[in-house]
């Protein structure tokens, strides 16, 4: 069982609450979203999930109804007492605590997870990235985020949309777009409209390049994006790197696959900086 629109006001009334701007609070209120995402969460019994922002524990219960176990991870020390009530006696271990500053490794131990969150959108770019690197227990996750944001990361090479997210992303994992959310399932109603993002972790890296130098590449051409390649790069990339990595030096960013962006930072690793 899951919580109704009404429920959800109830509970927020009933306690006195009121959704945080600062914490990016948009609390799912429709029971068929949330079936829909603990759905394409692929999770069932037998399956440990993680979920980040549980929140009043809507998607908590429908993740629970799948037949998983769920650690419910909340920062917000008022929400956590009423999401107790709400999930009691389900298989589910509350975590009061900022999921940017989590000890993810002794949190997670040695078992596999799945993460399904609906990420607010000042912490949903750095904490995916953050996951990716330092919590490899974590096998896939489904986030729900702003719909810009989710179109950033699973943007490929050509779309505009790609950014150093998409490519840092695509180091660690399969992205792939799962579907939109609508405003109108929210309490509050956000102004934004949500999608949902499925990303696969890769058993390992599909280049071979050392990891800093191409970040660092990646992160100053981005910064850059509006200037061709051989001027971003310039303090950085050696002229000569364009022609050996097969890339036009009055290419873009965004035009680059990740093989591509490799292939220029072994050849800036390997070549003296420019003078």
């Amino acid at each position: 069982m899951t919580l109704t629109r009404r429920e959800v006001r109830d509970l927020l009334e009933r306690h006195h609450l009121r959704p945080s701007r600062a914490l990016g609070q948009n609390f799912v209120a429709d029971t068929n979203t949330v079936r829909r995402i603990a759905r394409l969460a692929d999770v069932g019994p037998g399956d440990d999930v993680v979920e980040v922002g549980a929140g009043l524990g809507s998607l908590t219960l429908a993740l629970v109804e799948t037949g998983a176990s769920v650690t419910a991870v909340e920062t917000d020390r008022y929400l956590v007492p009423v999401l107790r009530t709400v999930v009691e006696g389900s298989d589910v271990e509350i975590v009061e605590g900022d999921a940017l500053r989590l000890d993810w490794p002794a949190l997670l131990g040695d078992r596999r997870w799945v993460l399904v969150a609906n990420l607010p959108y000042n912490i949903a770019t750095p904490l995916i990235l953050d996951l990716l690197e330092g919590a490899a227990g974590i096998d896939r996750m489904l986030v729900m985020v702003q719909r810009e944001v989710a179109e950033r990361l699973a943007a490929a090479a050509g779309e505009s949309a790609r950014g150093a997210v998409s490519v840092k992303v695509e180091y660690w994992a399969v992205p792939s777009l799962a579907g939109r959310v609508p405003a109108t399932v929210f309490v509050p109603r956000p102004k934004v409209e949500s999608a949902l993002v499925r990303l696969d972790r890769r058993p390992h890296p599909p280049v071979e390049a050392d990891r800093a130098t191409l970040f660092r590449l990646v992160d100053t051409g981005f910064g850059q994006r509006r200037k061709m390649l051989r001027r971003s790069l310039a303090g950085i990339v050696d002229a000569t790197c364009f022609d050996s990595a097969g890339v036009a030096p009055s290419a873009r960013p965004e035009e680059l696959t990740l093989e591509q962006w490799a292939r220029l930072a072994r050849c800036a690793s390997s070549t003296p900086p420019p003078s």
